[in-house]
């Protein structure tokens, strides 16, 4: 039975590492596998999963308003696939998390989703949110803070290395921009809100 999966994480837990390995995991056994990624990510080029580990793949990407399931529907039309994985679900809409739903109930075929749950300022990424709430499976791909506890939450720096506590929510950037914390060492960072 297809199910549609969310694992999350805060940065540098290895959510790309893990949706790798898996895609990896069903074309080593001849079946083939469909990957998606946001078009506005292109810390490692247009249209490429990469891991920080140094394994990446090319993806088909998806902007704001692409409706998924037409596009999922339509690859399935051209031949088999076993699982459609899509990394960097935190910026689905929530109308493509309902069209990633529609594919798992409508066409039977399993959907594993990647993304942060919150934002800098610890807030919910709307397609967090609907995958949050609409996912048959939850999985947390945990990393740690500088202290050794469970990382849960991320600062934004700005280029001095000073904490921002306001801007867009979506400002793309990796280990120079973010680094994940526990809830503790965020607050702190924060300024204990």
């Amino acid at each position: 039975m297809a199910k549609l999966h969310f694992m999350y994480s805060t940065m540098n837990a290895g959510k790309s590492t893990v949706l790798l390995q898996a895609s990896y995991n069903y074309n080593e056994r001849g079946m083939q596998t469909y990957l998606l990624t946001a078009r506005l990510d292109t810390r490692a080029g247009e249209g490429r999963i990469h891991s920080r580990i140094g394994i990446d793949a090319p993806a088909d990407t998806y902007d704001a308003g692409d409706d998924l399931f037409v596009r999922i529907r339509d690859r399935l039309a051209r031949g088999p696939c076993a699982c459609v994985f899509v990394d960097e679900a935190q910026f689905l809409s929530p109308a493509q998390v309902w069209q990633l739903a529609r594919v798992v109930d409508d066409l039977g075929v399993p959907v594993m989703a990647f993304g942060l749950r919150v934002d800098f300022r610890g807030e919910l990424f709307p397609g967090s949110a609907a995958l949050l709430a609409l996912a048959d499976e939850m999985r947390e791909v945990r990393t740690i803070c500088h202290c050794g506890r469970k990382a849960t939450m991320v600062v934004r720096r700005d280029a001095t290395g000073a904490v921002l506590r306001e801007g867009a929510q979506v400002e793309i950037g990796g280990n120079e921009r973010y680094e994940s914390l526990c809830r503790r060492h965020w607050r702190e960072a924060m300024g204990d809100r």
